[in-house]
């Protein structure tokens, strides 16, 4: 078995990315999540701090640790399918069914909003990765 097949794909290993890049990967969906809440949240004027952006982001945090573990994310963390996908999904879903069962509201456009948000940024860094990794692949063979 070579060291691709063990810590992703030949790509993410000439990028860099195997091993450490999990963990680094996980961070940066954690970010992006707590991104999205602060965008919102100022956009909505809401204040509450540090404590209040947590309140409001820790449903997407759960559901983003549930898509990774279902995805087996770590195996190939910047792939777009299924890793990408499956944890872009389930953060989506996760969260929101999380925020309705906490009492945290869904109202007008907040889930497709979410979802439109969510897919950008989780699955947009995984396409700029696994391009950038393709473009110095070709770089690489020439």
């Amino acid at each position: 078995m070579s060291a691709a097949d063990r810590t992703g794909s030949p790509a993410e290993v000439r990028a860099g990315l195997a091993g450490w890049g999990a963990p680094l990967a996980f961070l940066f969906d954690a970010l992006l999540v707590l991104a999205f809440v602060l965008a919102g949240r100022g956009t909505h004027s809401e204040d509450g701090g540090l404590a209040g952006a947590a309140g409001t982001a820790w449903p997407f945090w759960v559901a983003l640790v549930f898509g990774w573990a279902l995805a087996r994310a770590w195996r190939r963390p910047v792939a777009l399918w299924p890793a990408g996908v499956i944890v872009w999904a389930t953060t989506v879903a996760g969260g929101l069914a999380l925020r309705y069962l906490t009492g945290g509201g869904l109202a007008g456009g907040f889930p497709y909003v979410a979802a439109g948000v969510l897919a950008v940024s989780l699955l947009g860094w995984r396409l700029v990765a696994l391009l950038a990794a393709r473009l110095r692949l070709r770089r690489e063979l020439r």
